[in-house]
């Protein structure tokens, strides 16, 4: 008895020692996120800050400045002289057709290899998934090679099919996981109801893999809004040239305007921070819909 009554005692005294020690616990864990999160976020902050200030006031031994006098101008001349509105205008086009076809694409092929019966559906998914391995500036020459004889240099072509075929196999992965967790009775039903097959997947399959559609259109346009090594490599005209080609406009031989290079880059990010910070929970959702099953 007086060992049991011992042992009780001490569990007492461990609980008490747990339960005050814990508001000490989460205020460090707060911490610790807390300068992560600015850690996370620092490089957007000094990318704002130096959007507003001269190019003469970047020297020095200070990380962050407060402007003097806020360089408004800086955007001015992005808009003005580095043809922001015009690769904008391709930059939205290539990334609009380029997350619209290799998400439907992904949704076409996650449901062939996740419903359909059918000889080497397996190597032929993993043939696809090698493409995640394979880095881009692997495909630079050879791509360059093959576009050349087919006339598609200096064609928006040349860069939605290389996005395409880099999007398509984490597209499939996410999609193919997604739909591993719809019951089939449901497409069963659709098919005893007289539904086709592009009816089951237009009609029955798409609206209930919004989120993962959401997730992979997501990924894709930030992937492919600041890509900038293929774009260099295939578009040599002013014609088509996205985003990115606007901080070129500021730089020179002997010098640059680092001030408008750095509005060019918050007008780039901005779009992508947006998307970012609306649909967080929805690619948390997407992605992580396939990883348990039951």
């Amino acid at each position: 008895m007086e060992a049991l009554a011992a042992k009780t005692n001490r569990q007492a005294k461990n609980g008490k020692k747990k339960d005050a020690a814990s508001p000490a616990l989460k205020a460090i864990l707060h911490l610790v996120l807390w300068v992560v999160a600015l850690l996370q976020i620092f490089p957007l902050i000094w990318l704002i800050n130096y959007s507003f200030l001269k190019s003469g006031d970047f020297f020095g031994s200070g990380i962050l400045k407060w402007p003097k006098t806020f360089e408004w101008n800086n955007y001015v001349n992005a808009f003005n002289y580095g043809s922001v509105p015009k690769f904008l205008l391709n930059s939205v086009f290539i990334t609009t057709v380029t997350i619209l076809v290799a998400a439907f694409l992904a949704l076409m092929l996650g449901y062939a290899f996740t419903r359909m019966e059918w000889k080497l559906r397996g190597p032929a998914m993993a043939f696809i998934m090698l493409g995640m391995i394979v880095p881009i500036h692997a495909t630079l020459l050879p791509n360059f090679i093959l576009f050349d004889k087919l006339n598609l240099i200096d064609n928006p072509l040349s860069l939605i099919l290389p996005y395409i075929a880099f999007s398509l196999p984490i597209s499939l992965l996410i999609i193919s996981g997604f739909l591993e967790t719809i019951p089939k009775s449901i497409e069963e039903s659709a098919v005893m109801d007289g539904c086709s097959v592009y009816g089951v997947i237009f009609r029955i399959i798409m609206p209930m893999t919004k989120p993962a559609i959401a997730t992979v259109c997501i990924m894709n346009f930030i992937s492919w809004w600041n890509e900038f090594i293929m774009a260099n490599t295939f578009l040599t005209s002013e014609t088509f040239k996205t985003l990115p080609f606007s901080i070129m406009k500021f730089t020179g031989q002997y010098s640059s305007n680092y001030g408008a290079q750095f509005a060019v880059m918050t007008i780039i990010a901005l779009p992508t921070v947006i998307i970012y910070l609306l649909f967080t929970e929805q690619m948390s959702r997407g992605i992580t819909a396939g990883a348990v099953k039951g």
